[in-house]
């Protein structure tokens, strides 16, 4: 088995996820007509002209709440505002400023010292990628024909009333999957890889890796990447146990969504909206007490080499999820609560743009919902200013980013840990329930005796007396002590 490594700078990392056609317009580049306005409500097709130049715009206000990283959906040139259907690997979309826009994007961003992480849809690309073209023009005597798997004549890449006749990605016509078995078409996409990296990004976020199931295509996607650059962050979008993935040969870390619907589960309690979360990948529901989600959380600790588990991408939602504020049907306590556990757990914390100024939003398109930039007293304040504490207070104390996790009391809905890191110690404690609760446990050396606790996040107050914790916490409420 070969040694567990992971790049040290995501241990220390807070990333932020932005979809980059409803994040940020600048006054610069291309900006057709037909736009939809900015602050209507998304569509499945439309484009509301967001763009890098308007991420660089933003970069202050990144650094003012504490992001050291972005995570970009897909910026290469595609026919669909999310990107995913792309037409060029080596072109950025001319919507988004093109490739001029991304290298002042990370320029700047490399000289505030922040990384850079792209979207590898390395599974399939869309109708209109060149190799797929020529094989609709040229049917069986296309030269790419074996780039891509086809089943019969003739393609029907736009009738879905007939097959399709090509392998695409669940059934989507749009959407040819590439034959990654094809050692031509496997070298092209790892040339993409390659590409990137030696032109300053920090990593790639790998668009549904579990589809691609060629022998050792991962394994030697790592080897290259790792070769241009061993600090370089994979991480797959795998949503359930991906121990496969995770023993040093292929990624670095997933995005965890088991950390995901266990905390949503945990802290949403009845205010939890099913409709929003049932038939997704995920399932955060039922509602779970203390115990439960103790347990849940013990055993996704265990789940993984501690290594791996310091790297990966924690998030409360993303692109593909309502919005947890939306799902807890406009509850404010619960993104709060979940807001602490995420800063406060071993990995990587992701915010999904927005998310730090209260923006809601139900399925997709509606999770993806423009920022509201010119119109700020639409804004959480609350919001952003405890976003901005939990984030300083997790950049300021190690322990909070390195030190070993240790779960301290788990009854009915009051849920305490310790993290712990040489002689530093912090105590996190939440009651997700809806009357005050004081609680006592041992302090397992966390802290000494008579110690005095100092709240450093929230409400709540402790004491130690011999050996013991006596912990009181308000209702729907948490606290960081220290």
């Amino acid at each position: 088995m070969p040694k567990v490594q992971t790049p040290d700078w995501v241990k220390d990392a807070v990333f932020y996820q932005i979809f980059p056609d409803r994040f940020a317009k600048s006054d610069k580049g291309l900006k057709p007509r037909n736009l939809e306005a900015w602050d209507s409500p998304p569509t499945p097709q439309g484009y509301k002209g967001g763009d890098l130049w308007g991420v660089l715009e933003h970069l202050d206000y990144l650094q003012d709440l504490g992001v050291t990283a972005i995570y970009f959906t897909p910026i290469f040139q595609s026919a669909s505002n999310h990107r995913y259907h792309t037409l060029d690997y080596y072109q950025v979309d001319p919507l988004l400023g093109g490739n001029r826009a991304f290298y002042a994007l990370r320029d700047e961003m490399h000289r505030r010292n922040m990384k850079l992480v792209l979207d590898g849809v390395f599974n399939h690309a869309s109708r209109g990628i060149y190799y797929f073209n020529d094989i609709l023009e040229n049917g069986p005597h296309s030269a790419w024909l074996d780039w891509f798997t086809v089943n019969g004549w003739p393609l029907s890449p736009y009738d879905g009333s007939r097959p399709a006749n090509y392998e695409c990605w669940a059934g989507n016509y749009a959407l040819p999957k590439w034959n990654t078995d094809n050692p031509q078409a496997r070298e092209y996409l790892m040339g993409v890889a390659e590409h990137w990296l030696r032109e300053g990004i920090d990593g790639w976020r790998l668009d549904v890796p579990f589809c691609i199931t060629s022998p050792g295509f991962w394994n030697e996607f790592r080897q290259r990447v790792k070769a241009i650059n061993p600090e370089a962050y994979i991480v797959g979008e795998v949503w359930w146990e991906s121990m496969n993935y995770l023993e040093g040969d292929q990624f670095d870390a997933v995005m965890n969504y088991l950390f995901t619907e266990a905390v949503i589960s945990f802290t949403c309690q009845q205010h939890l909206n099913y409709e929003l979360v049932r038939d997704r990948p995920y399932n955060p529901y039922p509602p779970i007490d203390a115990p439960r989600y103790a347990d849940r959380i013990d055993k996704l600790l265990g789940m993984y080499h501690w290594e791996i588990t310091l790297a990966q991408l924690n998030l409360l939602d993303s692109h593909d999820t309502p919005r947890l504020l939306s799902i807890a049907n406009g509850d404010r306590a619960t993104v709060r609560l979940a807001t602490l556990l995420l800063m406060t757990y071993p990995g990587a914390p992701s915010i999904f743009y927005g998310d730090e100024i209260g923006l809601p939003g139900g399925g997709d398109p509606d999770c993806r919902r423009t920022m509201t930039w010119d119109n700020r007293e639409r804004w959480d304040m609350d919001a952003l200013d405890y976003h901005k504490l939990l984030i300083r207070l997790r950049k300021a104390n190690a322990v909070l980013r390195r030190g070993r996790y240790e779960r301290l009391y788990a009854e009915g809905m009051v849920y305490a840990f310790g993290r712990q890191l040489g002689d530093d110690s912090v105590l996190v404690a939440v009651n997700v329930g809806d009357s005050q609760q004081t609680v006592q446990f041992p302090a397992k050396g966390l802290v000494p005796n008579d110690a005095q606790l100092t709240v450093a996040f929230g409400r709540g107050s402790a004491c130690v007396e011999g050996g013991e914790i006596s912990l009181t916490v308000p209702a729907r409420d948490g606290v960081i002590l220290a």
